[in-house]
Formats: structure tokens, sequence, C-alpha cells
């Protein structure tokens, strides 16, 4: 089979290394793929964002099946361009993908199904005055978020109505997240234990993948700005099989059926963003691919071949596949460049120490913000590398990972120093 891979970030450089093995696969195309490429599959100089030009290579170069894995494309509807070409797809229609690319229409969806969520409101940039009233009147902190995709960042928390004030205002009247800001949620905000779990589904059946836990804030101890994540640990440690049953029951199985029901069958990675309260699980957010760097954990936790997983859901048989983790734990830590999600500076060497690393056991590394030139690897984007490690016990994956980190340099490198230490504490 000829297959194409559409991204350029750490999830797709970790599909991509998961996938090469498949004895059914002939050839990789990555569009455009990154500077961990190379090896595995070939690179193709189109955006991930033109979905035509990406049609038309497909089309030209009999591919057999695409892996759509950002959130813009699938928005954008590819899936829907190469289906049209009888090209199968592991990736939600445009219809489906709204659960992520429209926060509004996720929110109607839980509320009509009665999936649990936080209370909310929505405002337009015609309602300023509106959204204003309703912050000034708001317990804090209070959650504001844009409506449409803004690359992990699109989310503030307020906690005062100053804040608040300056994030509605910054959303509706500057354009602080372009057309996405256009519409916003304001919600409660919940308290309790983040987790994230993944679910592959083909519309009709859902097998979830290991539990995770995302570190968004750019610094230690939970501070700074937003990120697209900046390390992940797996399994996450306060999701008991409990609360698995009660998600299954409450939030999964019924996020498929209404999803199904609206007319918009998911075929794909259902991400669940989950906030666990004194009164239960709640969904956060919806995510209609692969987390990143969440995807860079949990897949290396894999055991069964995932080109098999993602035949299974295209075909719709995924209830006739049995997906199995290993018993073990995973800790990922993202190398960022400087200044990361603000202002960054990109173009400089990164070098391995790669008879260091050779030694630790359990470490893989992802390719994201990265791109090769004239022999030498160089920074290319906010986060460069996701450093992961897998071991037998949640202490040694966390150790090996900043083992390996240390043995990794460029110019401006920064990182979290504490990922994984909510499994130490627990």
């Amino acid at each position: 089979m000829k297959i194409i891979l559409i991204g350029s970030g750490g999830r797709e450089d970790v599909i991509l290394k998961s996938i090469a093995k498949n004895p059914d696969i002939e050839k990789i195309y990555i569009i455009p793929g990154n500077g961990g490429s190379l090896d595995y599959a070939e690179r193709v100089n189109i955006s991930a964002e033109d979905v035509d030009a990406i049609k038309d290579f497909a089309v030209k170069n009999d591919i057999d099946f695409a892996i759509v894995a950002p959130d813009d494309p699938l928005a954008l509807g590819l899936v829907d361009k190469l289906e049209a070409e009888n090209i199968k797809c592991f990736g939600p229609n445009k219809a489906a993908a709204e659960i992520e690319s429209s926060k509004i229409f996720a929110k109607a969806l839980m509320k009509k199904y009665g999936i649990p969520t936080a209370d909310y409101e929505t405002f337009n940039l015609d309602d300023i005055d509106g959204a204003l009233s309703y912050v000034a009147k708001s317990d804090y902190p209070v959650v504001i978020k844009a409506d449409g995709l803004a690359k992990g960042k699109g989310v503030i928390i307020a906690e005062n109505f100053k804040q608040a004030r300056e994030a509605v205002i910054g959303c509706l009247k500057n354009k602080m997240f372009g057309r996405s800001g256009e519409k916003i949620v304001i919600e409660k905000f919940l308290s309790g234990h983040e987790v994230t779990v993944m679910a592959f589904t083909d519309g009709e059946s859902i097998i979830p993948l290991m539990s995770s836990m995302d570190h968004k804030r750019a610094k230690d101890g939970n501070k700074g700005l937003n990120t697209g994540g900046m390390g992940v640990i797996a399994p996450n440690p306060f999701y008991t099989p409990e609360i698995a049953n009660e998600c299954m029951n409450k939030i999964f199985l019924p996020t498929v059926n209404a999803l199904k029901n609206e007319g918009r069958k998911f075929k794909g990675c259902l991400y669940f963003g989950l906030m666990l309260t004194n009164k239960g699980p709640y969904v956060i957010e919806y995510n209609s691919r692969f987390g990143d760097p969440e995807a860079e954990a949990v897949l290396p936790l894999l055991k069964t071949d995932l080109f098999e997983i993602m035949k299974a859901v295209a075909d719709e048989k995924l209830n006739q596949i049995k997906i199995e983790f290993e018993n073990k734990f995973s800790c990922c830590v993202i190398l960022a460049s400087g200044g990361y999600p603000e202002k960054y500076i990109t173009g400089n060497v990164i070098t391995f120490n790669n008879k260091e690393l050779k030694k630790i056991p359990g470490v893989k590394i992802f390719h994201a913000g990265t791109k090769f030139q004239d022999g030498k690897l160089y920074t290319s984007g906010g986060r460069v590398l996701a450093v992961n490690a897998v071991a037998d016990d949640p202490e040694t994956a966390r150790a090996n990972a900043y083992n390996a980190v240390n043995n990794i340099q460029f110019d401006n490198m920064a990182f979290r120093s504490d990922i994984g230490t909510a499994h130490i504490k627990k």
C-alpha cells in the first residue's frame, strides 16, 4: 500500500515511526514532515492546509490510504476530498471534526445529549457588552475560549474581572485569535485532576487508549502561558478503573452516539480532555485527532500494530480487533525554543550526545519543529523535540527522560523540569 501522512509535528513523527514497520506498507509520503522524517518517508513540500494540492498529489500518485493527523486539514475537509476520490482515510470528515473546530458546537452537543460539561454562555463580536456584563457577574476563576482553532492556545483562565475583560476585548475586538475568536465561550472553571483520554472509534465502536496527563503551562509549577503542551505522563495516576467505567458510560459512548445521531459519524481518534471533579468526570474539551504531545507518550506503549487499527477504523471493523498496551509507564518532555509560546528564535543547530543517549533504556526522540539542511539539524518551530522514556515504573521513566534531555543541546533550549512529579507524589 502507498500511504500519505499529513502533518509536521511530534504527533506525526511518532505515527510515522509506529506505522513504518507494517509489512503491508510499500511507500510512505509525509506532507510536509520535518527533519526527523527522512529515514522513514519521502517528504512532500505541500502545506498541510493546502487540501486541494494534497488531494491532487494523492490522486496522481495512486495513494491507497491517508492519515490526516492535524486539526486544520480536518476542519478544512481534507478527508471529504480524499474519500470522494475513493481513498480510505483515518480521520473524521469535516462535519464530524466540528466537535473540535467549534467550541460552541461541542458545548451545544453536550448540552443536548446530557454529557457532563461546565455551565457556559456564548457571545460574538456584536455582543461585547453582553460578554462583559456576564463576566462582571461571574465567579472567579472563569474560562474564556475562542470558538475556533487556535493552535492549542485559544483558552484563557481569568483570575479576576480585569483579566476577563482583557480576554473578552482581546478576542472579540482586538482579534487576538483572528477569526477563531470572533465567537467565544465563557464557562465556569472546574477544579480537580485533569485527564486526557484518546480513543479509537469507527463511529459505532469506541476503544480508549491509555490515559495521560498533559502539562499545558509553559513553566514549572503550572505557571506561565498556555502552550500546545510541554510534557506528558502516561498512564494518568488519578484515572482509576472505576472512573474509566464511568467515563465510558457517561461520556465516551454518549459522544460517539450523539455525533452519529446528528449525521456526523466520527471515524478516527477522538480526544477527550476531562476534569475529574468531586461531582464526577466532566468534559473540558474535545479534539478530533491524537493530542500532541499526548501521542508521543501514549503510542510508544501501544503493543497492537497502529496501522492495522487505523485500517479497522476506516473499514468500520474496530470491534474485530484487540488493542493491547504495555504494562509500563511513559514520561515525555518537550524541548522548546526559548520564548515559546510567544516570540522565539529558530535556526539554532541541534546536537545529540549519541554515545550517552544509546546507554539510556526506553528512550525515543520525536521531531516537531526541526529541519535538516546541509548535513545539520536545526530548530524550526516553538516546540522542537519530544523526548520520551518508557520504563517499568514512573520514577525510572521520568529519570531516563531527563537524562536524555541532558544529552541534547541547542541555543535557547527551554523545558519544564517537573514533568512526571504527579506520579511520584501520589
